[in-house]
């Protein structure tokens, strides 16, 4: 069937026989055509008297749509702070939930079968089985760690003439049909440089290729529908993928892109400006729903309302930042000043006192070492401070950035501070190594225990060479210092800070360095000047070692919890073997 034949013959379909006229409109073709066809379609049986005939409806068989997979497990990190509250498809926008706005589009076209992928804060879905007969729940438990191909590649099974679809798309106009002659994605037409993906048309207007970032033309916004012979072909290379991982990390979109020219057609469907929409900010949702410029139904909003005493609509411009093993953390702006809220961690309550963590950042703010605290909820874990403009992290490559972290250190563990809690990395170590062996998958690594065992040892061997507790960060690695372009040095996040032997700040900054023995034995010799000695030296390699171990089972345990720690995890592994293996060798523990 040609597609102007479809086009009418699903018209009659849809609107039932009419003028002419009318059927122009709905199908998009011309009077001579409808004439013809009609009469061709009467001969074969297609229509009768009384409009469309079991046997039309035979011939359009092959493109009606079996369901609807609709994505719904992503962080949406972007939609920060409301993202950190609940998932961006269950946001009410204009008195609607976005996504049972579309789920109902999807039922109002007839599209009965409707799967949800889902996995970031899953529960907040489950009621949508309640509420529509039918649906079909699929859990991506890996949502945290690999993007939408999965998403995808777990509803394979479902996947057929299929629309494909996001949960936080708000159409203005029902963009569905029973019916759909071929593939294709839905586009506007921009004439403007923007950052999206964009597609470049064949002489049919099929996609001849798609590119990252351009400048006038036809970009990717909205729904997909994914014909059968499409669904095939995407879906044999993603299930290829699966043993290779090329794609774990990347959007389908970018398979789309590399293998256009191998996947059977997809059109280029464009809708009218203002038709489709998709928030990636909150600053865009307000342009779009003026409710959310006073109200935005969000606790961290009145937080940060009632800490800097303005009105929500005062509170704009939001950015995540990307670094934080532990917590989620956004920058925003009030009266043109921008501040940083620091949003704990799933499972952070278990492992940290966010009270000693307020204390300790008083400390730190009245010492000057971090002048950038504002203000912090130590029952809820949250916390708000300024933002420093063009500052850096240190190089662990440049010798003259050390010094600076450790003039700083000096500074702090020379004034004698105490404070009545402590922080011990192999007691807290211990007490983390419980709770994962009490999970579900436990501890897998099969030389853990080996591991502890020498650390252990390392740290026996510190016993009575005289070195005292000091007030301690405790988790001086790179992303938590702040090198001003003025010549400040800034320690921020004060978590895990306590009375602690002072290896626990000069470990942990070696640790994430991933300096060899050398480069460490040169760290702390700076650190300790005059009082360099064999013994002090041995000391603070063996707190590397230690406060190494205490981070590689801290990261497990935040993987447990459904963190992404990367490459972390298995980093702190290797310097807590390191430091411990040349340790046990050099002397003979």
């Amino acid at each position: 069937m040609t597609r102007n034949e479809f086009n009418l013959l699903y018209a009659i379909q849809k609107h039932g026989m009419q003028s002419y006229r009318k059927l122009k409109e709905h199908a998009g073709v011309s009077t001579g055509f409808i004439s013809r066809a009609v009469k061709e379609f009467q001969e074969n049986g297609y229509l009768n008297a009384e409009g469309i005939t079991e046997k039309g409806l035979e011939a359009l068989a092959p493109y009606k749509v079996d369901n609807a997979v609709i994505m719904a497990a992503g962080l949406s990190s972007r939609f920060v702070p409301l993202s950190l509250e609940k998932p961006k498809g269950l946001l009410t926008v204009k008195n609607e939930v976005l996504i049972e706005r579309q789920i109902e589009q999807l039922r109002e076209a007839g599209i009965q079968e409707i799967i949800l992928v889902l996995g970031y804060k899953k529960e907040a879905f489950f009621y949508l089985e309640s509420k529509y007969d039918g649906l079909k729940i699929i859990i991506n438990p890996e949502y945290n760690t690999k993007n939408n191909t999965y998403t995808l590649f777990l509803a394979r099974d479902c996947i057929r003439n299929s629309y494909i679809c996001s949960s936080d798309d708000y159409f203005e106009e029902n963009p569905f049909d029973a019916y759909v002659y071929q593939a294709y994605y839905s586009a506007v037409h921009v004439f403007k440089k923007t950052n999206e993906w964009y597609m470049i048309p064949d002489s049919k207007g099929n996609i001849a290729k798609v590119k990252k970032a351009g400048d006038e033309g036809s970009i990717m916004l909205g729904h997909v529908y994914w014909d059968e012979a499409f669904s095939r072909g995407m879906l044999e290379l993603l299930e290829k993928d699966q043993s290779v991982g090329n794609y774990a990390q990347v959007l389908w979109e970018q398979v789309l892109a590399e293998h256009v020219k191998d996947l059977p057609p997809m059109e280029i469907k464009e809708y009218p400006a203002g038709s489709i929409f998709e928030f990636d900010s909150l600053d865009e949702l307000r342009t779009f729903d003026e409710y959310y410029i006073h109200h935005t139904h969000s606790k961290i909003m009145r937080n940060i309302a009632t800490v800097l005493q303005c009105g929500e609509n005062e509170i704009l411009h939001f950015q995540a930042i990307k670094e934080g093993l532990t917590n989620t953390s956004f920058v925003f702006e009030v009266r043109g000043k921008k501040y940083v809220y620091r949003h704990p961690g799933e499972g952070t309550e278990m492992i940290i006192s966010r009270s000693h963590e307020k204390k300790a950042l008083e400390i730190a703010r009245a010492t000057g070492v971090d002048p950038t605290y504002l203000t912090m909820d130590d029952r809820e874990g949250w916390k708000i401070s300024t933002f420093v403009e063009g500052i850096r992290t240190p190089d662990y490559n440049s010798f003259e950035d050390s010094k600076r972290i450790l003039a700083v250190l000096k500074k702090l563990h020379k004034k004698e501070l105490s404070v009545d809690w402590a922080f011990h990395p192999w007691e807290e170590a211990a007490k983390i190594e419980a709770l994962l062996r009490t999970g579900k998958d436990g501890i897998v690594d099969r030389e853990f225990d080996t591991l502890k065992e020498h650390v252990g040892k390392c740290l026996a061997a510190c016993d009575g060479d005289g070195v005292r507790e000091r007030f301690c960060h405790c988790d001086t690695y790179a992303p938590n210092w702040m090198l001003t372009e003025k010549g400040d040095t800034i320690l921020i996040d004060w978590e895990y800070a306590g009375n602690a032997d002072p290896g626990c700040d000069i470990g942990t900054y070696i640790m994430d360095s991933m300096w060899e023995i050398d480069q460490a034995k040169a760290f702390i010799q700076e650190y300790l000047g005059k009082e360099n000695s064999s013994r002090l030296i041995f000391h603070y390699l063996a707190y590397t070692a230690v406060i190494s171990y205490y981070w590689y089972v801290w990261a497990l345990y935040r993987e447990a919890c459904g963190a992404v720690m990367g490459e972390s995890l298995y980093n702190w592994r290797v310097m807590a073997k390191r430091y411990s293996g040349y340790l046990m060798k050099e002397y003979h523990l």
